[in-house]
């Protein structure tokens, strides 16, 4: 990687709690693929003054995390399709001043979608309506699924969420039965969590593929029980690895290979 200087390329992230994951996953790359960038994770009480910053200063990418991917809608230029797919931004690319957002997160899953080869007559049942739920559903909606219900507590979210894109929404977990489970909650993360399971041995037993975005573990306790009963699955590492990479790609121009990503992703987690 080459030493710092006048010309070094600087990408960012803002999140309301940083992490070291992006920023381990692309200075890894940057150093792998000898580029002269570096990235570094930053939060604001001002999301109108950061990114104002992001544009005057010439700030390449920012990786926009929670509690801002819908402030910074009225403060970009230019919004991509997969942005505006779900009314949410994750990455913002500035050239030359202009900043164009987009949503990575939105892209990973349909790609998921895609290489995995779900049916899109099967019937999916998604855990969850806070944001990443609404990259989850956007992402089976715009590949032709018609068969989905929300399952959400949220009376307010759940429901806005399902009719947005002409589904169902139920407050109560459902009979075991459909084909594709997604859990877009925290039930198995690390922390208070960490040994829930997002959906029932008799839901699990019932799917074909089972989906949780949780990427820290890699492997949740519905993960776990998912591959012990044979059944495909996508995990949140494999989630947050491609969008990773999408936002690289978009900074850099460079698309790293898959077992660049994979490496990067084992080092950010590490």
């Amino acid at each position: 990687m080459p030493e710092l200087s006048k010309d070094t390329v600087l990408c960012i992230s803002l999140a309301g709690r940083p992490s070291n994951i992006g920023t381990r996953f692309h200075n890894f790359l940057y150093a792998e693929l000898d580029l002269d960038f570096v990235y570094k994770a930053f939060t604001t009480t001002d999301i109108v003054a950061a990114i104002g910053g992001v544009r005057a200063l010439g700030i390449r990418g920012c990786s926009v995390s929670m509690p801002f991917k819908e402030a910074v809608i009225p403060l970009v230029d230019h919004i991509e399709p997969s942005a505006a797919a779900i009314g949410s931004i994750n990455t913002i690319v500035n050239d030359g001043g202009v900043l164009t957002a987009s949503n990575t997160d939105y892209e990973a899953i349909a790609s998921v979608i895609d290489s995995h080869r779900l049916d899109p007559t099967a019937s999916v049942l998604v855990r969850g309506s806070g944001g990443m739920a609404k990259a989850v559903v956007a992402a089976f909606h715009g590949a032709g699924f018609a068969d989905v219900t929300v399952l959400a507590r949220n009376t307010e979210a759940g429901p806005a969420l399902a009719e947005a894109y002409g589904f169902r929404w139920i407050a109560d977990d459902p009979a075991p039965g459909a084909s594709i489970i997604v859990n877009v909650t925290p039930l198995g993360m690390n922390g208070a969590d960490a040994d829930a399971l997002a959906f029932s041995p008799a839901q699990v037993d019932a799917a074909r593929t089972v989906f949780d975005v949780v990427a820290f573990p890699a492997e949740t306790p519905l993960i776990r029980a998912a591959r012990a009963a044979g059944k495909d699955v996508i995990t949140g590492a494999e989630i947050i690895a491609l969008q990773a990479a999408g936002q690289f790609a978009r900074y850099t121009g460079v698309t790293p290979t898959a077992d660049q990503i994979a490496r990067a992703s084992a080092h950010s987690r590490a």
